[in-house]
């Protein structure tokens, strides 16, 4: 299994994460493909979604199922 290519990934974090570099970071601008690191680590590995399965997440956090 190969890694996705992230190169032209444009990674951002939320506003409301405050000034620490304490936050998980997201890239949405790649086609088929949400991306997510560690902050303090951006060289390190990132973790890979797809946009069904990331929809998911989010609107479990948004309901408190997570």
């Amino acid at each position: 299994m190969t890694s996705p290519d992230l190169s032209s990934a444009t990674f951002r974090k939320s506003t409301l994460s405050g000034p620490n570099n304490d936050c998980v970071e997201v890239a949405t601008n790649l086609p088929g493909l949400i991306a997510v690191r560690d902050s303090k680590n951006p060289s390190g590995p990132a973790l890979t979604f797809s946009p069904t399965v990331w929809s998911n997440f989010l609107t479990g956090i948004r309901n408190g199922e997570i």
